[in-house]
């Protein structure tokens, strides 16, 4: 399969799960990825993410920190305890406090990507996450 003149060639076809509460900025990174030949998927809330883990086992959850009806640590947590997070998990947040990147890092995730978010860079460090 051939990238898109996005970001760097997804190998087969690798399943992104999006959670993100803000709707616009979900579909920006969803044409982003699907452009460089992933799959995407959008969860809007913690327990549409935890769903998702259960039952489309993506590759990779790009997850937002701050979520209507939990945290995406409570996601991560709750994953781990059913045996279905993601091989990689990257934390979306706008907070670069060195607690918080801290707290995802021991939580499981691979880096804390902060807000706004580059969509292009993202794709590109999400290539190097599932190489």
């Amino acid at each position: 399969m051939s990238a898109g003149p996005v970001g760097t060639p997804a190998p087969g076809r690798r399943d992104v799960l999006i959670v993100e509460d803000h709707f616009l900025s979900a579909d920006a990174l969803r044409l982003m990825f699907e452009v460089s030949g992933y799959g995407v998927r959008i969860a809007l809330t913690a327990e549409e993410a935890v769903v998702a883990c259960a039952t489309q086992r993506p590759d990779l959850m790009l997850l937002d920190l701050t979520l209507p009806d939990g945290t995406g640590l409570d996601v991560l947590a709750r994953t781990n305890a059913a045996g279905t997070t993601p091989r990689v998990v990257a934390a979306l947040t706008g907070h670069d406090s060195d607690a918080v990147v801290q707290s995802c890092l021991e939580a499981g995730c691979v880096g804390v990507v902060l807000k706004p978010i580059a969509p292009r860079e993202l794709v590109r460090r999400a290539g190097e996450w599932l190489a």
